[in-house]
């Protein structure tokens, strides 16, 4: 008996890393829970990248775990969208919901095991932007209200091309000590707001050369099929 509860724990010790990642969302629903926003971001992030770890190295992957790893990234990344943005009023809202549905369209498509997954920039792409994004609108003292903006158009365009992003950081990170450094680097962006800007740089950068870059060759040969 102990044996068989020894074994399913093992099984489920990355569907329990998903789980854990979203419980805490709860407090950003309390009065002053805004001021929680960061930290959850930032531990969401991960507790989303330690269970594709546990997978992996594990190799305790199952249909259900990636389903419920999707899953829990829609309540999450929907939810953190859709609270940044009434946070600064009703028009902001309507503008989050747009990225909001883009975030539905594209987990919920990878659901369908006949759905090829790894197009457009992954969600949590989003998420560290959001982050950057904050943490740069407090250091300068300004109102973050129209990066937001720009970076949910450009991600609502990207969540949903046509190709890869192959050139994030994040994307670049495939061992366990890669993965662990993005979120130090997050962390100190955080704890240190003057690291922010220096951390922040490279995240954009890439984000934006992957996009030129996937872009202008998915548009060659689209040109080139026509021809």
């Amino acid at each position: 008996m102990e044996k068989a509860q020894g074994n399913f724990v093992y099984r489920n010790l990355a569907n329990a890393a998903s789980i854990l990642g979203v419980l805490p969302i709860g407090l950003l629903f309390l009065d002053e829970g805004y001021v929680y926003l960061i930290p959850f971001l930032i531990f969401n992030n991960f507790m989303d990248d330690l269970d594709g770890v546990l997978a992996r190295k594990l190799k305790i992957g199952s249909l259900l775990g990636a389903h419920l790893d999707n899953v829990c990234d829609t309540v999450v990344h929907v939810s953190l969208v859709l609270i940044i943005s009434a946070h600064y009023g009703i028009g902001m809202l309507l503008i989050g919901m747009i990225p909001a549905t883009a975030i539905i369209i594209r987990l919920t498509g990878r659901l369908n095991p006949d759905e090829v997954s790894g197009n457009g920039t992954p969600t949590n792409e989003l998420m560290r932007h959001m982050i950057f994004v904050l943490l740069l609108a407090g250091l300068y003292q300004v109102d973050p209200q129209p990066y937001l903006v720009l970076i949910f158009i450009f991600h609502t365009m990207t969540m949903l091309a046509p190709f890869k992003f192959t050139f994030l950081i994040r994307g670049r990170a495939n061992s366990a000590t890669a993965i662990a450094l993005v979120n130090v680097v997050l962390i100190a962006a955080w704890l240190v707001p003057k690291l922010a800007p220096l951390i922040a740089a490279p995240f954009f950068a890439t984000y934006l050369y992957s996009f030129a870059i996937g872009g202008t060759q998915y548009l060659k040969e689209r040109n080139h099929q026509r021809n």
